[in-house]
Parts: structure tokens; sequence; C-alpha cells
């Protein structure tokens, strides 16, 4: 037999207008049986793939020119987007840190759909991480032929830009990211996830270099700092890596879903964390402040303050 409980006052009006809300599927476990597109976040497996496959290095510069045009359709960046500037040349770590979709179309060009895939699928992307869980969905990680099979459309370079930003057809789970997450947190090795605390660890290298590794987290933690996509999380002393996400729903309203994903300390990860606020907004508003509540106690700092907008988009700090 299975019970529910509600760690809420037991109000059971309140319980009951919760279970009503048929449109809002109030008791779907979100973190495996739902699937969203990722956004940004997505980002960590094609700068892997950039440099696994080598199409770029370290140093490889690409300039952000605000928006690129392929025949009648635009693809811009989201600072050209919000305030019509952009951020000039950039290499992978300052495109981590900035989330510059300028510099992920292009490398999701000079990739194509299949490398990117290939990278998704060795993260644990399209499957599941096999937790001890009823439920869990696989995702989808879309390439030509899932196209033709399921759209009877061929792919096209449009298509490959929408996934190198983590958006277009990919759809992941929320434990999928977490997982994404811990291999960058644990040196390249894929570990079994699991809620069990005596659980049997396995783990198995998905073949990222040390260098690249190195690069990935260097932009993740800039990520962190000033200048970087996460400004709530500036002020910490403990050292955060992680990346934003703002993903589109794709449901034709303008409504976006929040994303963050971090581990700390970079040096020695005790913790890693993804949030996703469903049509909550933008990732590095929404989502990294709840981070940023969970780290201040999770590393014992009730003196560091985590800013967010109020309702007024006036900024205050907790």
């Amino acid at each position: 037999m299975t019970q529910t409980f509600f760690s809420y006052d037991q109000d059971n009006k309140k319980i009951q207008e919760y279970l009503n809300n048929k449109d809002g599927f109030p008791m779907l476990n979100r973190a495996i049986s739902a699937r969203y597109h990722p956004g940004s976040v997505f980002k960590i497996v094609v700068s892997t793939a950039g440099l696994e496959s080598e199409v770029i290095k370290k140093e490889t510069l690409i300039e952000d020119t605000g928006v690129i045009k392929i025949g009648d359709y635009s693809y811009n960046n989201w600072l050209w987007t919000k305030k019509g500037q952009t951020d000039g040349w950039l290499n992978i770590v300052t495109a981590i840190k900035r989330s510059n979709d300028i510099f992920f179309y292009k490398l999701g060009e000079l990739l194509g759909v299949d490398r990117i895939k290939d990278w998704a699928i060795k993260f644990g992307y399209g499957g599941k991480t096999k937790i001890e869980i009823k439920g869990e969905v696989e995702g989808v990680v879309p390439d030509d032929r899932w196209k033709r099979e399921v759209k009877g459309e061929p792919w096209y370079l449009g298509n490959t830009y929408h996934l190198a930003i983590g958006q277009g057809d990919l759809d992941v789970t929320p434990l999928q990211v977490n997982q994404m997450t811990n291999i960058i947190a644990n040196n390249g090795k894929r570990c079994n996830m699991s809620i069990l605390k005596e659980s049997k660890t396995e783990c198995s290298d998905v073949g990222i270099e040390v260098d690249n590794l190195r690069t990935i987290i260097e932009g993740m933690k800039l990520a962190c700092k000033t200048d970087g996509t996460a400004w709530p999380l500036f002020n910490f002393k403990t050292e955060i890596a992680c990346k934003t996400g703002t993903a589109e729903v794709g449901d034709g309203s303008k409504d976006t879903h929040a994303w963050l994903t971090a581990f700390a300390p970079v040096d020695d990860p005790q913790i890693s964390i993804t949030v996703l606020v469903e049509r909550g907004g933008e990732g590095s508003d929404i989502a990294a402040p709840i981070v940023g509540d969970i780290l201040k106690e999770w590393f014992n700092e009730p003196e560091t303050k985590v800013p967010r907008y109020d309702a007024n988009k006036k900024v205050v700090y907790q």
C-alpha cells in the first residue's frame, strides 16, 4: 500500500484544492517523470563535445555578432534580445560564463547533430538513470533519423542551432541534468543515481580529458562570479561551479522554465543541486536564489546574502 503525506498544516480544504488542480498534475514526480527543454544547462554537453572532438580548443575565439541570420530565420543571443548588446570575442570559458548563444550556435554547427547526440547519450540523456523509484521516463535526444520518423521532415541547420542551446525537440528530466552535473563534479565519472544511503556505487569513465574538464569547470566557476549569469550566487565564500538555463516552453506562450544546476565546493565536491522552476522565468533570477538558499544552509554561511527580485522587481537580500 502506498501512502502520501503533506508537509504543511493538515488543512483538508487546502489539500483538496491542491489535489483538484488537474491542470497542474500535482502528484506527478517531476524529477523523474516529466520532460522539459533544458535550455542553457545543456551547453555543458556541447562544450564537452566541442573540446573532446577537437573542433575547438580552449583558446579558440568566436565572435558574438548578436544575431545570426539563415535565410528568413534569425537566431539571437539573449543579451542582444534584452539589451541590443554583444559579448564580443569569446573563448569556451567565457562562453560558459556568459551563456552566450552565438558561440554555441557556431559550435553546434562545427560539431553537427551526431556528435552532439553521441555526447548527450554519454552524459545519460535519452535514457533512464535507473534510480530506485517507479515512473522514470527516458527523455528525447533528437537527430535526423528521429525527426524523419517522428515529424516526417529532414534535419536542418536551424535544428542544430536549437539543439546546441538545449531547445528544439530536446527533452530531459531534472534528474538527468543532475546526473550530468555529477559527471563533471566526479572528474568525468558517471555513477549510478540512488536514493539508498547504503547503495553500492558503480561508476564508469565517460572519457573526458582532464584538461577539458578543467576548462569546463573554469567556465562554470566564473558563471557564479561577477559578470557571470548566476548573479544571486556571487557572494558565497564557498567556491561554486554552476550553469544557468532559461528554456522556452515551446507551446506558443512566452513562458520559460528556470534552471540552475551546481556543485560545490569545486575542489572537493560535497553536494550537487539541480533546481527547475516550471514556467518560472529566467534561471538566473528565479532558480539561482533557490540554489543559493540551499547552499547557504549546507555550508553554514548565515552571513552570506542571497539576492533576488521581489514582486516589484526590486532586489532584496535574504
